[in-house]
């Protein structure tokens, strides 16, 4: 049987694309069906590791996950992977090929295309069904020239494209038919229709207004999607989702405090932690001092740790983690987070951006040296406290100095991460590590907060199911399946 697929397309950025498909992912597989996800081009600096060695965004791992089956660096051929404002790190088939600016990478696409079709062949091959999301807008037609994330793969592949609008945000109406105002012809006759997504209220006010759609456009109404609340429980790939300001748990019993910098990676580490009823999880963005009442602040993964050691510093965070540690506090670094935490870090070969050293903030007596190589790897083993996790390792340095000699943990038979003489400043490369319920609910009980109250894994399942439950009630998958192709 040939494979067939469909195309996820938004009218812009954050409309719930990625989520749609991981949703439509377990529907389809409930059904019977092998499925794959398939995104041809990702910016993103969550990223997580595939089976085969290399690493994709987190969202098409979550995708995977709803397919039940492992991720592959064929769900996601190219990554990009912003180290500022106009460079990103290329990553091509999971393995970093370039750094490029902006420009750069515009001249680069083109060279890509044939990695992006391999990549969705090979995909073909073990499918009955491939499930295609798009990247940020349909109509940025100032990109389309070397397009290869949404119409210029659907062209090259010949895959029909379902056009997502995000009612929540308003203006629907104009987006849909904006984006079929301003598509090429040749582009526009591949969609099938369109589906409203992220709706709140009562949905017969909408009909007039989906009647116009249809009308304006040409194109059928495919499904009208009220808000999943849930989703919250589902690791989030892109940074806007650290821009929503959640309300504070009230009475919970222990508050840990994340600083957010630019290029945070691997953000998805602390969805566990403020799953639980007994956390109360506060993200701070620069301009506003951590809180002086903290009980665990954590330094989350950055892509480029030389660049988020001075965005710290330049919100004055570095002063109230050193307050925060003074005051008997725990600081937890989680990869990027713990070579900020060490001495110095040291870029002899330029792989961030300038070669030079920057100073750390001192907190652990350990130095880095960033290198070329990258460490993509699944591990497991056991903290100091015996407790057992999994997790996976995604960087790229090297981290020595006399606090390794007190390590974090064991994985894989090797010491792993650093703990200062005072055992309240904690480093360490480990990924996931929250994850692990038996392991949270160590934390959680040697900081008083008592154990943990949520089976995280299996609440990511109960969601996924709940979410594919959802799609078939709203969407006509039977409509979709035969649309596909």
């Amino acid at each position: 049987m040939t494979a067939r697929a469909i195309m996820f397309q938004g009218t812009g950025s954050d409309v719930g694309k990625s989520l749609l498909v991981a949703g439509l992912a377990r529907a389809y597989t409930r059904r019977g069906l092998r499925v794959r996800p398939f995104k041809p081009q990702n910016m993103s600096n969550n990223a997580a590791v595939a089976v085969d060695g290399g690493e994709i965004g987190r969202a098409q791992a979550l995708q995977a996950r709803a397919a039940l089956v492992p991720p592959s660096v064929h769900m996601n051929p190219v990554l990009l992977k912003p180290q500022s404002m106009i460079g990103s790190q290329v990553v091509v088939q999971g393995k970093v090929f370039a750094t490029a600016k902006a420009a750069e990478y515009m001249a680069m696409k083109q060279k890509l295309l044939p990695h992006v079709l391999e990549s969705y062949e090979k995909l073909k091959a073990e499918a009955d069904l491939v499930l295609v999301e798009g990247a940020g807008s349909a109509s940025e037609i100032n990109l389309r020239r070397y397009d290869i994330a949404n119409m210029g793969f659907a062209r090259a592949a010949n895959v029909p494209v379902v056009i997502v609008g995000d009612i929540d945000r308003g203006g629907v109406i104009a987006s849909l038919v904006g984006t079929k105002a301003v598509l090429d012809p040749d582009d526009e006759r591949l969609v099938v229709g369109f589906i409203i997504n992220k709706f709140r209220g009562d949905p017969s006010l909408f009909i007039p207004g989906k009647e116009a759609i249809v009308e304006k456009t040409g194109w059928p109404a495919l499904g009208f999607v009220p808000y999943f609340s849930e989703a919250r429980n589902l690791p989030a790939e892109d940074a806007l989702a650290l821009d929503h300001v959640a309300p504070r748990r009230q009475g919970a019993k222990l508050k840990i405090v994340v600083p957010i910098l630019p290029q945070i990676a691997n953000f998805d580490d602390l969805d566990p932690l403020e799953a639980e009823p007994s956390v109360d999880l506060v993200r701070v963005h620069p301009g506003t001092p951590l809180p002086g009442d903290a009980d665990l602040v954590i330094l989350p993964g950055s892509k480029t740790t030389i660049a988020g050691l001075n965005a710290l510093r330049e919100a004055g965070f570095d002063i109230d983690i050193a307050a925060h540690v003074r005051r008997g506090g725990t600081v937890i670094g989680l990869c990027g987070g713990y070579q900020m935490l060490g001495r110095s870090v040291a870029d002899p070969d330029g792989v961030e951006g300038p070669s030079g050293t920057a100073p750390g903030l001192g907190l652990l007596d350990v130095g880095t040296t960033l290198t070329r190589e990258k460490t993509l790897v699944s591990v497991a083993g056991t903290t100091g406290d015996g407790m057992p996790f999994k997790g996976y390792e995604m960087h790229m340095g090297v981290t020595q100095g006399p606090d390794c000699a007190r390590p974090f943990a064991t994985v894989d038979g090797r010491p792993e991460g650093a703990v200062s003489k005072n055992e309240r400043v904690i480093g360490t490369y480990v990924h996931g590590l929250f994850a692990d319920d038996k392991q949270r609910s160590a934390w959680l009980q040697r900081l008083g907060a008592g154990p943990a109250n949520v089976a995280y894994e299996e609440l990511v399942e109960t969601t996924l199911d709940r979410l594919a439950k959802h799609l078939s009630t709203f969407v006509d998958l039977d409509r979709l399946l035969t649309l596909a192709r």
